[in-house]
C-alpha cells in the first residue's frame, strides 16, 4: 500500500506542480487578506510574464492563457491525491507503519542527533549506507512533517480558495486571514514541498537512484524484502 500511493502521489504531484504554474502564470502576484487585484500593492510578485495583459508585469508581451485545462487537471489531481492521502494514512494506522517506520526514538530527535544526521546525510554515501533503508531521525521527522503538516495544509488552503467550500465552511478561510492570505500561503507550502521532492530525489540518487526505484515498484531488490 504504501508503494501503490507512493507513486499515485507522486503523478498527481507532478501534475499539480505543472498546471499549478499554469494557474499562477494568470496573476503572479501574491496578496494578503481577503482580496487582492490589479490595483493594489502585491506582498511579492514572481517576476515573470503573465498570461493576461491587464496584469502589471514589466513585461511587453502576454504568455497563451493555459488557465482552462490547467484549472480543470489541477482539481482532477488534487482530489485523487486526497484520496490516495486518505488510504495512505488509514492503511499507516492499521500496519502501525508510522509506529514502526516514521516514529523517531527521543535519542534520534536531539539538537546533536540531528546535526549528525545532517551532516551524515551530505557525505557519499558507503556500500553498508545503500545497503541500508531504516530513516534517521531528521528523515522521520521531516516524513512526518510532510505527511501530517504541509499536506493537510496544502488540501485546506487549496480548499479555502473554493467558492462552494468556503460558502459551507468560511471559518475555514478566516482563520488562514481571507482568501488572498489562503492563495499565498498555498503557494509558499507547495514551495517547501517541492524543495522536499528534490532532497528527497537527491537522497535517492545518494543511495542508488535505479535499486531504490526498482525496490519502490516491485518491493524487493537482490531477492530480500526491501522497506519502504
Amino acid at each position: 500500500m504504501v508503494r501503490v500511493t507512493h507513486w499515485i502521489t507522486a503523478a498527481c504531484f507532478g501534475a499539480l506542480l505543472v498546471s499549478g504554474f499554469e494557474i499562477v502564470v494568470s496573476h503572479p502576484r501574491f496578496y494578503w487578506g481577503e482580496t487582492g487585484t490589479v490595483l493594489e500593492q502585491p506582498l511579492f510578485a514572481i517576476p515573470i510574464p503573465s498570461s493576461r495583459s491587464t496584469v502589471p508585469t514589466g513585461y511587453g508581451y502576454v504568455l497563451p492563457d493555459q488557465n482552462g485545462w490547467s484549472r480543470s487537471l489541477h482539481f482532477q489531481a488534487a482530489w485523487l491525491l486526497v484520496l490516495a492521502g486518505v488510504v495512505y494514512v488509514a492503511a499507516g494506522l492499521r500496519t502501525r507503519h508510522f509506529r514502526d517506520d516514521l516514529l523517531p526514538a527521543r535519542r534520534d530527535v536531539t539538537a546533536r542527533a540531528l546535526l549528525h544526521a545532517a551532516a551524515k546525510s551530505l557525505r557519499p554515501a558507503t556500500a553498508n549506507e545503500a545497503g541500508e533503508w531504516t530513516y534517521n531521525g531528521l528523515q522521520r521527522l521531516t516524513y512526518l512533517g510532510v505527511v501530517f503538516a504541509l499536506f493537510p495544509l496544502v488540501v485546506w488552503t487549496g480548499l479555502a480558495m473554493s467558492d462552494g467550500f468556503v460558502a459551507r465552511w468560511p471559518g475555514t478561510v478566516t482563520v488562514l486571514g481571507g482568501r488572498q492570505s489562503a492563495r499565498t500561503l498555498h503557494f509558499a507550502v507547495t514551495v517547501l514541498l517541492s524543495l522536499f521532492l528534490l532532497v528527497h530525489l537527491a537522497m535517492v540518487y545518494r543511495v542508488g537512484f535505479a535499486r531504490r526505484v526498482r525496490a519502490m515498484i516491485t518491493g524487493r531488490t537482490g531477492g530480500r524484502q526491501e522497506g519502504p
